[in-house]
């Protein structure tokens, strides 16, 4: 079994510790999201229990964690915001630097400025504070897994959002990753407002309509 993430990175420094992920690198379609999370203390243990990488978890657990996460921040026990960036500035800026902007429009938004953030991954952001960067930091650090969720969650509502506003392309199911059903839809319909330009799928059927 793989090893929970825990409160260590975060009580080894002595300021507020942000953690941040982001969820939507990969899809065709849709922002890409990146949330940030501050624990002032240990979170209690009934939320931990709920926290992991957003990708082990199923989505029943990870509605459960969300909520259990918003409750902690209406009771003061996390500090939760945010950020976004669309398709539009995906395709004007590439996937990094995009991902790299909703991450600091996360940090931003934080009702407390922390003195360091915990960064998913191996790419370090701008952020206006001390970067570090974790690889599986989702797997490892409770505060980036906690974001992993937010972002994942409220991406996922986004994209279901697009789904009922463009129904032919099945947003909700796949949440704009490239399956063969929405390339097959890519394809026959062309892209919507939401794809993203610069990813090979959406430019070769805008070629294709053309």
């Amino acid at each position: 079994m793989a090893p929970r993430p825990d409160f260590s990175l975060e009580a080894a420094h002595p300021g507020p510790v942000a953690g941040v992920d982001e969820a939507g690198r990969g899809p065709l379609a849709g922002p890409v999201l990146a949330a940030a999370v501050i624990f002032p203390g240990q979170p209690p243990e009934e939320l931990a229990a709920l926290l992991d990488d957003s990708k082990r978890l199923d989505a029943a657990k990870r509605e459960a964690a969300y909520a259990a996460l918003i409750g902690a921040r209406a009771a003061g026990t996390a500090l939760i915001s945010v950020g976004a960036a669309s398709a539009g500035e995906i395709g004007r800026l590439n996937i990094l630097r995009a991902t790299h902007l909703a991450m600091l429009r996360a940090v931003s938004r934080l009702p407390v400025a922390p003195s360091l953030a915990l960064v998913d991954g191996n790419a370090p952001p701008r952020l206006g504070c001390a970067v570090r960067c974790v690889v599986g930091g989702d797997g490892l650090s409770l505060s980036i897994a906690a974001a992993s969720i937010m972002a994942k969650v409220v991406r996922d509502r986004a994209m279901a959002r697009l789904g009922a506003r463009w129904p032919d392309y099945g947003f909700a199911r796949h949440a704009g990753y490239p399956t063969p059903a929405h390339r097959e839809a890519l394809a026959r319909l062309g892209p919507t407002p939401h794809h993203r330009r610069g990813f090979s799928p959406v430019d070769q059927a805008v070629l294709a309509l053309s």
